[in-house]
């Protein structure tokens, strides 16, 4: 039961900082046109722009580094059970 309830636990956690990341990025793509188009708020250009930017952000590393957030748990409690067990 520890490791669904630990699975769907860590299914929210990652959610929320996937969500927060991907906001965080978006949010930055349109300051960064908003610096370089200074009252283009909304045009074509603006929203390919942007959603090239997230595309990019789905292909990089940052995106895959957030799964870490299932690997260090269960490395943390695999480690403090070998201890505890081994002791």
């Amino acid at each position: 039961r520890l490791i669904v309830f630990g699975f769907l636990a860590l299914s929210v956690v990652y959610l929320a900082v996937s969500f927060y990341s991907r906001s965080i990025r978006r949010e930055k793509l349109e300051d960064r046109w908003a610096e370089d188009h200074p009252g283009d708020t909304d045009s074509p250009e603006r929203d390919a722009y942007i959603e090239d930017g997230m595309i990019a952000y789905q292909n990089g590393l940052r995106r895959k580094l957030i799964l870490l957030v299932y690997i260090i748990p269960a490395i943390a409690v695999a480690v403090t059970m070998f201890i505890v067990n081994a002791s």
